[in-house]
């Protein structure tokens, strides 16, 4: 049997993009505050397995009772932990929107379990919110909903415009599955927590006994209680004022090259070039975009926002490929 095939983006076979379009990560990033903290974590003693103070830190962040705060290895380990507790519980239909990333899908199959768009027939729903590919509004919310709704939180610190589609009653019965290290600019470090719906308490408990002893290490502990501080969320907020000036242009220079850009709240989009792009030349010349295929979207890529330099690396790569007058962007 063959294994899946993982797509993603980031360094692949070839190394360290030049110039990497493909991930989400902020590209202000690394913030340096969290980049300090994760450089000078005790990797030489296992973190406390209770996690006490770290499940405390992050439960006072979000105003919660602490009971409702579960760590996890990463997005993905959940994904796999939450479906397994599915199907243990008969589950049969995972329901997942359109568009969504691939691990939904994959734990799903891996546990035999049934894809559907019905949310009435699932008795697990997805959602992530802004959604990736498109960066938009994805949670959908039924006051009759009975199957647990994990809603992907990943990009809520990304947002660049536009606001939650739920409220926070709707947000207080859904399962939130946070991943601070895109915001951060820190991919690399491997660490997750969700907080539970109220009066989950039998869930979480059944969650905890399907998880492996010390799923986060020093780093990621040492990632998550820096990401509640108030200098590192300050770094945050003003990161964005920078990512919106660059998506501005970004979007401006794409449309210069006639690609239609999709509408996104966040510092990614979908964007759908003049002609299929060769992105085995693109990643040759040091540029990496993320194809959307695996998403459900064939003909575009998604692309996240990058600095001015990035920018005119894309540009320039891709009139070379289309054989287009070169120009840089201070030249537009």
């Amino acid at each position: 049997m063959t294994s899946p095939q993982r797509i993603h983006g980031g360094p692949d076979a070839s190394g360290v993009p030049r110039y990497d379009f493909s991930t989400n990560s902020n590209a202000c990033g690394p913030c340096p505050i969290a980049l300090a903290a994760v450089q000078q974590a005790d990797a030489t003693r296992y973190p406390d397995a209770s996690y006490a103070a770290l499940r405390a830190q992050l439960a006072a962040f979000h105003g919660v009772e602490v009971q409702r705060v579960l760590l996890a290895g990463s997005a993905s380990e959940f994904i796999f932990r939450i479906t397994a507790w599915v199907a243990q519980q008969g589950g049969r239909q995972v329901c997942l929107p359109p568009h969504s990333y691939g691990d939904y899908a994959q734990a799903a199959q891996a546990w035999g379990l049934g894809l559907t768009t019905q949310p009435e027939e699932a008795q697990l729903l997805w959602a992530c919110e802004p959604s990736s590919p498109l960066g938009m509004a994805h949670a959908f919310w039924s006051a009759t909903m009975r199957a647990p709704l994990v809603l992907d939180r990943a990009y809520e610190p990304l947002r660049l415009s536009g606001a939650s589609t739920l409220t926070d009653d709707q947000l207080a019965q859904v399962w939130q599955l946070w991943t601070p290290n895109k915001a951060l600019g820190l991919t690399g470090v491997r660490a997750a927590y969700v907080i539970a719906p109220l009066d989950a308490q039998a869930c979480v408990a059944a969650l905890e006994r399907l998880g492996a002893s010390w799923p986060v290490g020093a780093h990621g502990v040492a990632l998550l209680q820096a990401w509640v501080q108030p200098d590192v969320q300050a770094w945050l907020t003003e990161s964005l004022y920078v990512l919106r000036a660059w998506k501005i242009q970004q979007i401006a220079m794409l449309h210069a090259l006639g690609w239609a850009c999709l509408p996104s709240e966040t510092n990614f989009f979908c964007a759908g070039p003049t002609q299929a792009p060769d992105l085995t030349r693109l990643r040759a010349a040091g540029v990496k975009l993320r194809d959307t295929t695996s998403f459900g979207l064939p003909g575009h890529v998604r692309v996240s926002v990058q600095p001015p330099a990035a920018q005119n690396a894309l540009k320039m790569a891709w009139q070379s490929m289309t054989h287009l007058p070169q120009r840089t962007l201070t030249e537009d």
